[in-house]
């Protein structure tokens, strides 16, 4: 614990005491989806990493909490948020009372009380942030940060859909919708399904893991759902979602024919809801893109539930500029705690800012997909 003025940081294991303790300082907080109490409770279960809950008081109480996990990356430990590259669109639990950031003073106090309370951690690497969150500005913007390298898209909903057609080639959209129901139709019965217990979420995800891994291996990239930690996270955050009443975090899938052609999993905060992965099969059905009529349904059931966003999340693909109106470029924080950490963050900063430079250049992203695709090939 550190102490500057009535500023309190607290560093504590992510016991179940210190996690009942997040939740209900949540209670009165805004966050995003992945520093939620349930996905952090549901990381912890199975993270083989450490996990660590960093709190920030004064003397009112509560201001901010990170949920973090420790990793070893070479020869340096850094804290990130938990769950890694599946947290997207992060933003710290903040107390509904702090509107317009923190002072550089508080900032101070929690990179100290860090660095005091864990010696052993060289940096905090805090990356795909929301600079602002339902009114709330980000706290850690007061940090040096960079732009993230990839941009999140995002659907605006007012209006409802009808409104939301009419500024995204509606007439179109209509017309292959049709269309893409006839020749699923022609296949079998045609269901869109939410799971709504956990046997129903395990199937889903049985089936979602299966297609992910056959999709990433043909575009030679890392699977990054293939762990079993992941895997049993989202089986324990979405199968426990499914069996309450007002579930945070869905499943959709698109069944035809008896078998899922396509998946989403989603996470409800505030009036957004926000697609954190999806997949298709590669079968017969693929031409007829079970994956866009899904995301159709999904976005007609958005405004009829009153939601004013739909959010793609991280990552530029052609299916979410069809129907996205809304960009945001987040921000990655590195912070050095000790003077080994100062190496490690000056070469992550600049690893983002080349990588950012390659994702925004469509001749050096093509040159880039091709490569990794031959490394792939050759690596077998």
């Amino acid at each position: 614990m550190n102490g500057e003025g009535n500023l309190r940081v607290e560093v504590c294991d992510a016991s179940a005491v210190a996690l009942e303790r997040y939740r209900k300082d949540c209670a009165e907080a805004g966050f995003m989806p992945a520093q939620s109490p349930d996905w952090v409770s549901a990381w912890t279960k199975h993270t083989p990493h450490p996990a660590i809950l960093v709190r920030l008081c004064d003397g009112q109480g509560h201001l901010m909490s990170l949920a973090l996990e420790i990793v070893k990356k070479g020869g340096f430990r850094l804290a990130r948020f938990i769950s890694n590259r599946h947290a997207n669109g992060n933003f710290p639990a903040l107390h509904l009372r702090v509107r317009d950031g923190l002072p550089e003073t508080h900032r101070t106090a929690l990179r100290d009380g860090i660095r005091q309370a864990r010696p052993d951690i060289d940096a905090l690497v805090l990356e795909r942030q929301l600079r602002h969150c339902n009114g709330q500005e980000n706290p850690l913007l007061g940090w040096p940060h960079n732009d993230s390298p990839n941009v999140s898209l995002a659907v605006n909903l007012d209006g409802g859909f009808d409104a939301v057609l009419a500024r995204s080639s509606g007439k179109r959209k209509r017309k292959q919708h049709r269309s893409q129901a006839r020749k699923l139709e022609a296949a079998g019965k045609v269901e869109r399904r939410l799971a709504r217990s956990r046997a129903e979420a395990e199937v889903m995800l049985n089936a979602f893991f299966d297609m992910k891994a056959h999709r990433f291996a043909q575009m030679g990239i890392q699977n990054v759902f293939a762990p079993d930690a992941v895997k049993d996270a989202f089986r324990t955050l979405f199968g426990d979602a499914a069996e309450t009443q007002d579930p945070r975090f869905v499943l959709h899938g698109l069944e035809v024919a008896g078998k899922l052609r396509a998946v989403t999993g989603s996470s409800r905060t505030g009036d957004r809801l926000v697609c954190e992965f999806s997949s298709i099969a590669d079968d017969e059905l693929t031409d007829a893109s079970p994956g866009r009529f899904l995301f159709y349904e999904n976005i007609q059931e958005a405004c009829s539930e009153g939601l004013k966003v739909y959010d793609f999340s991280v990552g530029d693909e052609y299916y979410k500029r069809l129907w996205c109106d809304l960009e945001t470029i987040q921000f990655d924080t590195f912070v050095p705690l000790t003077e080994k950490g100062r190496i490690l963050t000056f070469g992550l900063s600049a690893a983002a800012r080349a990588k950012h430079v390659i994702n925004n250049d469509p001749r050096l992203w093509r040159v880039a997909k091709a490569l990794r695709r031959r490394l792939s090939s050759a690596n077998g």
